[in-house]
């Protein structure tokens, strides 16, 4: 067809799938934010790449990488937040912050491992931000936690 003297290309009947690519960068952003703070889940996403994927390893990597980022940002967070809290805005009270410390120190660093379960994770790798826990210690544990995780939802899926 000619408009104008452009010529049109014909479509295909049929549109050609959307890349595994876009549906990997979804999962990598999804499991981040998971991790972080914000109330959000990979699992299904990963549970339903998982059925269209050539093999496990490569979004089982994919969604540990992004968890573990996401935690890693609450580990920096952790780190920063307790010089605001004299500021006005500033969430959570003395006796929060002490309470959870204690919490953390009573059971130790093992309970970074823990770190992918919904509602108790997201703080625990908060806290040992706060409590200056080494960034290679939390890193390994954080990470054999969370591709744990991720590796027993392939389990299910496959």
């Amino acid at each position: 067809m000619d408009l104008a003297g452009i010529v049109l290309p014909r479509l295909p009947k049929k549109m050609p799938k959307h890349s595994m690519l876009l549906d990997y960068a979804l999962l990598f952003l999804s499991a981040f934010i998971a991790a972080t703070i914000m109330p959000f889940y990979s699992e299904a996403f990963l549970y339903v790449l998982l059925q269209e994927a050539p093999t496990p390893l490569l979004p089982i990597m994919i969604a540990t990488a992004g968890n573990v980022l996401g935690a890693c940002v609450n580990w920096w967070l952790g780190r920063e937040i307790l010089r605001f809290r004299d500021r006005r805005w500033f969430y959570f009270n003395d006796r929060q912050i002490d309470k959870a410390q204690r919490g953390f120190q009573r059971y130790g660093l093992w309970t970074l491992l823990f770190s992918w379960v919904p509602i108790i994770g997201d703080p625990l790798t908060l806290i040992a931000g706060v409590l200056k826990v080494r960034f290679g210690v939390f890193l390994c544990l954080v990470t054999i936690g969370k591709a744990a995780r991720y590796g027993f939802i392939a389990w299910l899926a496959l």
